[in-house]
């Protein structure tokens, strides 16, 4: 935990008051003591310092902080460039993911259904806000942000592509796909700003048809070679890429 995430709610007079999973990484793992400065945050707003008032060691863990915000933040960092279209993946795997992905930094998630998507998967509890947000949160407090991910559950692909995504297609600069046999991602960034989508299959990967029907909306299939990566991994794995090429793009020339 890299920054201490709070809702505005919790937040009484400028002081924050913790007893949960949050005081006790403070007692346990950062290894505080009164009058330790922390990072803390709002969720989706401003960043600060907190000092630590008071502090109880034992359980039940208790943390007092006195919270001071950077003067003139009101709001979040601006939200991430990198939007992600995931095929609905094991619940397991899909508590790694929203992790990791908001740690990378994406702006929003759309979880969507595919022909190797397992029909049980949408009944599991993690599509539920209050089971996914505390991942995403997670992830947050790695990487020192506060904007959380927005995540939407869409369980008929074809009504996503057609009203949802036709839409916002507009909006991107890069539509990409993986898909093995796709080109590479240097062959396709260019160095001009704008958003960019990924979408990403199940196991298996996506079928043919599906391929073909992001392809109408103007994605273009990508790959990052010959091996095949099981799904949170490619997710971390394109992110990486795909930012590595942007911020070399904007590099200026000699």
């Amino acid at each position: 935990m890299n920054i201490v995430l709070a809702e505005e709610s919790e937040l009484q007079g400028g002081r924050l008051s913790l007893g949960d999973r949050r005081a006790e990484h403070i007692v346990k793992v950062l290894r505080a003591e009164a009058g330790d400065l922390l990072r803390v945050g709002l969720v989706n707003g401003p960043s600060g310092r907190g000092r630590i008032t008071s502090i109880k060691k034992k359980f039940p863990f208790l943390v007092e902080l006195a919270v001071d915000f950077v003067v003139g933040d009101t709001g979040p960092p601006p939200m991430p460039p990198i939007d992600l279209i995931l095929a609905l993946p094991r619940p397991i795997m899909l508590r790694r993911i929203l992790s990791q992905a908001a740690a990378l930094g994406v702006g929003r998630i759309d979880l969507v259904n595919a022909g190797r998507v397992e029909k049980s998967f949408w009944e599991a509890g993690i599509l539920q806000p209050e089971e996914y947000r505390p991942h995403l949160l997670q992830g947050l407090e790695q990487a020192v942000d506060t904007r959380l991910p927005e995540l939407f559950c869409h369980r008929r692909l074809r009504r996503f592509l057609d009203e949802t995504l036709t839409l916002a297609a507009a909006g991107y600069r890069h539509l990409l796909i993986a898909h093995p046999g796709g080109s590479p991602l240097g062959a396709i960034i260019d160095h001009q700003p704008g958003r960019l989508v990924l979408a990403v299959g199940p196991e298996g990967g996506w079928l043919d048809d599906e391929v073909a029907a992001f392809s109408r909306l103007g994605f273009l299939s990508c790959s990052l070679g010959e091996r095949i990566l099981k799904v949170d991994t490619a997710v971390v794995a394109l992110h990486a890429r795909v930012s590595a090429l942007r911020e070399l793009r904007l590099l200026p020339a000699d």
